[in-house]
């Protein structure tokens, strides 16, 4: 064989492909997001997924969607991309470009303007039509943040040793 390998993969598959791995290891039943922030020379510096805040156990707080709120996941736990941005230890997370499995909600998006990462790749936008994935977006824009979709390749992933 000659010359290097051509069927390698692309950053932004490998760098979804970290986002995805990282919602893997959300303990929520129904939804699993993962994120990955990577500088702008292609190093991740964070990754996060869906789940509670440290110190609160996973099995003493609730999963459920729906009923009392005091008794469901939405006043508890941390979205992925937030979780990223708060892992981050290196210092600014200014020009850096997020990787999210599903569009970041506006909470997230006002954690991502804030801290000044300027790109986001999305996955899945299944909640578009949702008031708070609206105001994110509209955000997003006003604070000149770049968003667009994931083109998926089809691959599979298949390990070769």
């Amino acid at each position: 064989m000659s010359g290097k390998r051509t069927d390698y993969i692309s950053w932004d598959e490998y760098f979804m492909g970290v986002a995805v791995l990282s919602g893997m290891r959300s303990k929520d039943p129904n939804t699993q997001v993962g994120c990955c922030i990577v500088s702008q020379d292609n190093k991740i510096l964070s990754m996060g997924y869906n789940g509670l805040p440290k110190g609160c156990s996973d099995d003493d707080f609730p999963w459920e969607r729906e009923g009392n709120p005091l008794e469901t996941k939405y006043l508890y736990t941390a979205h992925s991309e937030l979780n990223a941005i708060l892992n981050y230890s290196g210092g600014s997370l200014a020009g850096a470009k997020l990787y999210v499995s599903l569009f970041p909600c506006n909470e997230c998006a006002k954690a991502i303007i804030q801290c000044g990462i300027k790109e986001v790749i999305y996955d899945c936008d299944k909640y578009c039509d949702t008031p708070s994935i609206i105001a994110s977006k509209r955000m997003l824009e006003a604070a000149g943040v770049k968003y667009t979709q994931y083109q998926r390749t089809g691959r599979e992933i298949h390990f070769t040793i």
